[in-house]
């Protein structure tokens, strides 16, 4: 699935146009939740994923998203990055309006995502606080 933005940006999903190696540099330095992660495992984890890159009208990504999901019933939304160059073009709702209207990610029970500071982008494409938090269990491995 492809979507020109009225930016002249456009939003896909087709693994062919991803730069991984982009990606993983914003992941890897310049996240907040993917400091450190090896290389290996990050482009394992984005051949496991529907993977969203966003390209400038110079074709360059300039931002993107994964959604880890089994396409019937659950995501979750991560990995949602814009380039700094590229921020305040209105990306971050591109990105979540493609994540809405995406064919595969229709009729789910659930879509989770972790924010540390982006709750009024989300809020506007329905999230809200975790429900049920007592019962999600969690383990937690960091990179180092």
């Amino acid at each position: 699935m492809e979507i020109r933005h009225t930016s002249g940006y456009t939003v896909s999903d087709a693994p062919a146009r991803f730069d991984i190696a982009r990606a993983y540099h914003w992941i890897s330095a310049e996240s907040y939740w993917g400091t450190g992660i090896p290389r290996a495992t990050f482009e394992k984890a984005v051949a496991g994923s529907l993977t969203i890159g966003v390209y400038a009208p110079d074709g360059a990504m300039a931002g993107m998203a994964r959604v880890v999901t089994d396409r019937a019933t659950f995501g979750w939304i991560c990995d949602v990055y814009v380039d700094a160059a590229h921020r305040g073009a209105g990306l971050g709702k591109a990105i979540m309006a493609f994540i809405t209207d995406h064919p595969d990610l229709q009729g789910f029970r659930r879509m989770h995502l972790a924010t540390r500071d982006a709750h009024g982008l989300y809020a506007q494409y329905g999230f809200g606080p975790l429900t049920g938090a007592d019962r999600w269990m969690e383990i937690r491995k960091t990179y180092s």
